[in-house]
């Protein structure tokens, strides 16, 4: 799950992070008073999306009037903001992040992550603040420095030492840097985050370091553990059909292709999906209903298949061990009931209980192709989809 800017810098905040001073506003007129609160004479008017680029989509100005605070505000919100990381669509802005300016003197890049090699906590580090770190670690990878850390010991001296050495940082900013760094792995490691970055992390010119910019995801797995965390979701920033998908513990994700997948098993849907990219298309999601999915999920989850305008086609696609045929295809058949099949479907079934599934689909007088093999089927469902 993850949040806003605004959301993430209140989280590190009370861990004692040192985040500049900043007020949300959902309109123009909180815009404003925020501005009034924090006194200027520099502000920076962000919006807030889950997406990242905001700064070249034209989402973060800083200005130095509060008739600029008001322009910036009134353009931003409701528009629809396009960065690298939204696609073309964008995403529509409904909230702001007004904030105090910091004077920057340099700029850095630090984040922490799940390393799972190691099962330990990655702190990764770059002189290269304020760029895309896959640009940097493509470019200049010798820039990009990892530290782990144990998860027994948690943060000591010599992580600090490491770190601020890789940033050229002196004694005096190194002295900033140690509760900084013990504040943002306590906040990663006892609000269960699976990512922090802060980009840019800055040195001001009067030799302050501050985390300017937060970005923080959380495990879903864990949410159950944090309420205040949970509290904190924005559903407006999420696609209506991974958050529909979510209720029946549904693995999904929303793509870009014309083909809908519903598979059992998380390497078996990847494969779907190549094997769809091989013959030419493009899959329009990942969805893994799981070993254990009963009648009701995959009716479920053929529903939010065909809710996507976009989908052209389906291809179903299960090889039945815990998760049975039957079942799946009771699944199928009570979901075409329902809400209908306007685009062509086929079906490949394999494993437990696969005659009778077979059998389920063949006496449900429903306009289904059968295929023998995931080739085979692959080949059925783009043909279909190009008119064949």
């Amino acid at each position: 799950m993850n949040i806003h800017e605004y959301q993430a810098k209140a989280v590190l905040r009370e861990f004692g992070v040192p985040v500049p001073n900043g007020i949300a506003a959902m309109s123009v007129d909180e815009a404003m008073k925020a501005a009034d609160k924090l006194g200027g004479p520099v502000w920076v008017v962000k919006a807030q999306i889950h997406a990242g680029g905001r700064g070249k989509g034209g989402g973060v100005k800083v200005v130095k009037s509060k008739d600029d605070v008001k322009k910036e505000a009134t353009r931003l919100l409701g528009s629809i903001l396009v960065t690298h990381q939204t696609g073309p669509h964008g995403k529509l802005v409904n909230r702001l992040y007004i904030e105090e300016g910091s004077a920057i003197d340099k700029e850095f890049y630090l984040s922490m992550l799940v390393d799972r090699e190691t099962s330990r906590v990655a702190v990764v580090v770059s002189t290269e603040g304020g760029m895309d770190i896959e640009k940097v670690a493509h470019d200049t990878p010798e820039k990009i420095v990892t530290v782990s850390v144990d998860p027994v010991e948690g943060i000591w001296p010599h992580h600090v030492r490491r770190i601020a050495k890789a940033l050229g940082l002196d004694s005096d900013l190194q002295k900033q840097l140690s509760p900084m760094l013990s504040g943002l792995y306590k906040a990663f490691t006892e609000k269960d985050m699976s990512l922090l970055e802060v980009n840019p992390l800055v040195v001001t010119k009067d030799k302050k370091l501050i985390c300017l910019d937060a970005k923080v995801g959380f495990d879903d797995n864990a949410l159950f553990r944090h309420p205040d965390v949970a509290a904190l979701r924005d559903v407006t920033e999420e696609d209506a059909k991974e958050t529909e998908a979510a209720k029946y513990d549904l693995n999904y994700v929303a793509l870009d292709g014309s083909i809908g997948c519903m598979v059992n098993g998380a390497g078996l849907a990847m494969a779907t999906m190549d094997i769809i990219k091989l013959y030419g298309m493009e899959p329009a999601n990942f969805l893994d209903v799981g070993g254990s999915a009963s009648k009701e999920k995959v009716a479920a989850a053929f529903k939010i298949i065909t809710s996507d305008p976009k989908v052209k086609g389906i291809l179903v696609n299960i090889f039945g061990g815990i998760m049975k045929c039957d079942v799946i295809a009771e699944g199928v058949v009570a979901a075409v009931k329902e809400v209908g099949l306007k685009v062509p479907l086929v079906v490949r079934l394999e494993g437990t209980n696969v005659e009778l599934g077979k059998k389920i689909i063949a006496s449900s007088g429903l306009n289904v192709t059968s295929a023998d093999d995931l080739d085979d089927a692959a080949q059925k469902i783009v043909k279909a989809v190009k008119g064949g």
